[in-house]
């Protein structure tokens, strides 16, 4: 629940796909900011981020589907990819009569709004992109988003640990184990020794994630390839796996491209070329038996193909901004929120009045 003044916690807002949770704060008259959050996250994250706004903007940030307090009852089609929550945007911009709108989106939120871009960048006046998923998914594909194999074994809830989403599902608040919530949020969510000041709240919100086999960490099924499961039909990691992003570069082919602005920060552990959450990496390290080489299961070279892809947007008539932050883990708008702000501040500002 929200504890900061100035915020206005909306607990049902029902639109045509979804009821969830909407925080909002600043001028309603103001030019919308629409905020999506990340996987094991909730809306609470980015309530300072919002009230740090100009007074020109009104903030907007909604539990996603299989988050904090959307109902619980609706699952995600990992089949579609990401589809789904892209849909639930769409239609919770209907409900509140918002036609376009800035956004701000951070990890899993980020992969989401590669989707929303393909499909509605009508409503799009600007993107920003905060240490974003590849538009190819997370885990288990090549450089050019081919999967390492076409079950897309290692991806999806097949690379979670098992331990740690039992745990994320006991709702446990303790680092009694490497793979306690906390710990996880505190060695790899941001980079050490940072921790937000509110870490309760954040911690509350990351423990509301909805754990089930058809939620988190979503179903499995057997595979004959390393490391032999491989992801099934539900939840948000699943629908991360590579082999459901559907046409990942679409984006690049719409016909008015709003501009996008990347930051990322440079010691970010689980958007990387290396991430230690990715199990190719971990293959290669020699965590995990087995690994069948680098040609066939590669670490995923997420920031190459963040940037290439982006790269691809430009050459199409996109406008792109970039902005790696040193010393700065997965959360830049956590860890450094004044760098951040004035980075967010000049690019909302410069977009608002040109869109």
């Amino acid at each position: 629940m929200s504890n900061i003044p100035c915020i206005t916690e909306q607990s049902i807002i029902t639109s045509k796909r979804l009821t969830t949770r909407v925080l909002t704060s600043g001028n309603k008259a103001g030019c919308p900011i629409i905020f999506i959050h990340g996987n094991m996250s909730a809306a609470t994250w980015f309530e300072e981020t919002m009230l740090r706004l100009p007074a020109a903007y009104y903030a907007i940030a909604p539990d996603l589907r299989g988050y904090g307090m959307a109902e619980e009852a609706a699952l995600i089609d990992a089949t579609r990819g990401l589809e789904d929550f892209s849909d639930d945007i769409a239609a919770l911009m209907q409900t509140l009569h918002i036609p376009k709108a800035h956004f701000v989106a951070h990890s899993l939120g980020g992969g989401v709004m590669w989707r929303f871009l393909a499909a509605h960048s009508d409503k799009i006046l600007s993107l920003t992109q905060v240490c974003p998923a590849s538009p190819y998914g997370y885990g288990g594909c090549k450089l050019d988003g081919t999967p390492c194999y076409s079950d897309g074994a290692g991806s999806g809830a097949s690379s979670v640990n098992p331990e740690f989403a039992n745990r994320l599902a006991q709702k446990d608040a303790t680092t009694e184990s490497n793979f306690s919530p906390l710990n996880i949020l505190n060695n790899f969510v941001w980079k050490p020794p940072f921790q937000p000041q509110r870490i309760d709240a954040i911690l509350e919100a990351a423990l509301a994630q909805h754990c089930s086999e058809k939620a988190y960490p979503g179903d499995t099924t057997t595979s004959p390839n390393w490391p032999f499961i491989a992801p099934g039909q539900y939840g948000p990691v699943n629908a991360l796996s590579p082999i459901y992003q559907k046409e990942p570069l679409a984006f690049c082919d719409i016909s008015k491209k709003p501009p996008i602005l990347w930051v990322q920060g440079e010691d970010d552990a689980i958007i990387s070329d290396q991430s230690p959450l990715d199990l190719g990496t971990l293959g290669q390290m020699g965590a995990i038996e087995g690994w069948p080489g680098e040609t066939v299961y590669p670490p995923q070279p997420m920031r190459q193909q963040i940037a290439n892809s982006l790269k691809l947007y430009e050459s199409c008539g996109g406008n792109i901004e970039t902005k790696f932050l040193e010393n700065t883990g997965h959360s830049p708008y956590l860890e450094k929120p004044e760098l951040f702000d004035s980075i967010l501040h000049g690019f909302i500002a410069k977009n608002t009045v040109t869109a």
